[in-house]
């Protein structure tokens, strides 16, 4: 099996947000905390189902967040990434060993063109992120990313990793 297969067979089928194009209706309490923790009117959103729900039709449009239907787009707020990458698994593929990452909502993504690695600025540090879909990212929580360095290698003073036949900048 190759990356993309791979990566097709795992995150599965998601809605159509391409093609909804529902008027922007407002705000919504909604706030997403740079710990991944999601609230609605201050409360914090326990059941894991309605949050994997918000984030189902979840865009990010010009650094800003917003919760799509096919009838309505509310902005939401979110201090810093909206997932986090909390833990990962190795799978082999024809192009080599893949690492998929596993996020706070359990959904798994593949370390690959389509999911690549970015270093990006954050409160005055720069920190990984996999880039997802619809303009979304994950932030590689602390534990996963000592992990991921320790397999890093040195390339002209930059750690890289591979997956697959794909080599990232980790730091």
């Amino acid at each position: 099996m190759d990356l993309a297969a791979l990566s097709h067979h795992i995150e599965g089928k998601r809605p159509d947000l391409d093609n909804w194009h529902p008027p922007f209706c407002g705000d919504i309490d909604i706030h997403i905390q740079s710990d991944g923790r999601w609230y609605f009117q201050g409360t914090e959103i326990k059941r894991i189902e309605m949050v994997k729900l918000f984030a189902s039709v979840m865009i990010n449009e010009g650094n800003q967040y917003f919760l799509k239907t096919p009838v309505e787009k509310v902005r939401i707020k979110v201090d810093d990434a909206p997932f986090l990458i909390v833990d990962y698994t190795e799978k082999h593929t024809d192009q080599g060993l893949a690492l998929c990452l596993l996020d706070n909502l359990a959904r798994t993504f593949v370390l690959s063109p389509k999911h690549p690695l970015v270093l990006q600025q954050h409160s005055g540090q720069t920190l990984p992120y996999l880039l997802l879909h619809h303009g979304l990212s994950a932030k590689l929580n602390r534990n996963v990313y000592y992990q991921l360095a320790q397999q890093a290698t040195e390339e002209d003073g930059l750690f890289m990793i591979k997956s697959g036949n794909h080599t990232y900048r980790l730091g």
